[in-house]
């Protein structure tokens, strides 16, 4: 194999297997693909022959990696548009279902999201309280996604136009991408998300240092071995690739976090514009992205930065040990292990929002004004090891109250993601300052209502079934 997955790839100059391989990987993988109107199809197959039927009937509507690319080279060069975005995902117990055996192995894929040592280690809820087309065996997700809303419905009916009766849709997700005043993406929180992302394209690395504030601090550059699997029941393993994949429905009790919010600030002291520094250190940025660890408000230029690390904020004096984003992506400040290794756990996160609601996230109105339920997060991410990196986020990064490791404290749960008891945490009064106050425990508020883990495989694959 001359692929080398020990760096990133140029996807421009790629050629030989690099090139081969880009034209049968899916897309979204390497490179976000637009998913603003996004359905997600849930499936269980009855009968092998008609599912591998279909299979390789929604291949015609899909594109490659390369042809992503190079769509999203021709708009920026105003040479044309994009097309809807298609992706096909496979539970271990799709693969047996097809009757496909040579699938890959990788060890909480086998076990599967739902399975009870998976909760007990995520520490999820029963799978009796998911929404009822997540509580049976789940075979497959075909994603159908796009700019506008009218496209994916288009492509989306082709999908279920293709879908025989021997097939039963279980679940469908319907997501929905949100923006703030500057049209960056946010979540229902009214925070902007996905900003600090690993890169797999030297263009996107490139992209980051030139147009951006650098990186000469926090470098993006991941290796494609953290993304891409050799896909074991294609053609041509070699140059055949795909990607696990998460697939969690995450419900968001926005009054209850708001609250949580005017909660901390009441506690601290704070008041006026000062007040927006509390949601701030629940998080780790401010809403429009300002990492809490580099300025005492909001305000940053935008795009956001996202060249920082803590190294500046070694006793969390600004930004709390429990925020989430110093949590999920402790930029070499966990304690625990070297940065190198750290950043192996670091996914390719594509979610999108779920829900409508007639509120502003970003309005400055009471918590009793927002949902407590019907919106949220459909948090998807791709991985090259589930363990290694989607459950050990969750489970020793997110869960720990022991995390990250710092002498004398105890910093608690994320405050965001993390299921388990929750405890009281420290936080300053002042930003940068060193009087501390004891605040009770920001109470949860993100549910998972539903979820699997899938395989993402090539398009080589498809095609062959």
């Amino acid at each position: 194999m001359s692929i080398d997955l020990s760096t990133t790839l140029s996807w421009t100059t790629a050629s030989g297997d690099a090139a081969t391989m880009l034209g049968e990987l899916q897309p979204n993988i390497l490179k976000a693909h637009v998913r603003d109107h996004l359905s997600a199809l849930f499936l269980a197959f009855g009968d092998a022959a008609e599912a591998r039927a279909f299979l390789v009937s929604v291949t015609g509507k899909m594109k490659s990696a390369k042809a992503h690319l190079d769509e999203v080279g021709a708009f920026k060069a105003e040479a044309g548009g994009g097309t809807p975005y298609v992706g096909v995902g496979l539970t271990a117990a799709g693969y047996r279902a097809l009757g496909v055996e040579n699938f890959p192995q990788d060890k909480a894929f086998l076990r599967g999201m739902t399975a009870p040592d998976t909760r007990r280690q995520l520490n999820d809820p029963p799978r009796s309280t998911f929404d009822p087309g997540y509580r049976g065996e789940i075979h497959a997700v075909v994603l159908v996604g796009d700019a506008t809303d009218k496209a994916m419905a288009a492509r989306h009916n082709e999908v279920l136009g293709l879908l025989p009766d021997s097939a039963a849709v279980l679940a469908e997700e319907t997501g929905l991408g949100r923006v703030n005043a500057r049209g960056e993406g946010i979540e229902h929180f009214g925070y902007v998300d996905g900003r600090s992302q690993p890169l797999f394209l030297t263009e996107d690395v490139d992209a980051e240092k030139n147009n951006t504030d650098g990186i000469n601090v926090w470098n993006p550059a991941s290796p494609l071995e953290q993304v891409l699997v050799p896909d074991t029941a294609a053609p041509d393993p070699g140059v055949h690739f795909g990607s696990y994949f998460v697939f969690r429905k995450l419900e968001q009790n926005v009054r209850r976090f708001k609250q949580a919010e005017a909660d901390l600030a009441d506690t601290l002291g704070l008041t006026g514009e000062a007040r927006d520094r509390a949601g701030a250190m629940i998080i780790g940025r401010f809403e429009d992205g300002t990492p809490l660890t580099t300025q005492r408000e909001d305000g940053a230029e935008s795009p956001v930065s996202n060249n920082f690390t803590y190294d500046s904020d070694r006793a969390a004096l600004k930004c709390p040990f429990q925020a989430h984003i110093r949590k999920t992506n402790p930029r070499g400040s966990g304690g625990a292990e070297d940065p190198a290794d750290e950043r192996r756990h670091l996914m390719a996160r594509r979610g999108v929002t779920y829900g409508e609601r007639p509120d502003d996230p970003n309005a400055d109105v009471p918590p009793a004004a927002r949902p407590s339920g019907g919106v949220g997060l459909l948090f998807m991410a791709f991985n090259s090891r589930l363990g290694n990196q989607f459950e050990f986020t969750q489970s020793v990064w997110a869960d720990n109250p022991g995390f990250p490791i710092v002498d004398g404290v105890t910093p608690g749960l994320d405050p965001v993601i993390g299921q388990g008891q929750r405890g009281s945490s420290d936080y300053t009064v002042d930003w940068g300052g060193s009087a501390q106050r004891t605040a009770g425990p920001v109470p949860q508020s993100v549910t998972l209502r539903g979820g699997e883990y899938f395989f993402m495989p090539s398009l080589a694959f498809l095609r062959a079934l």
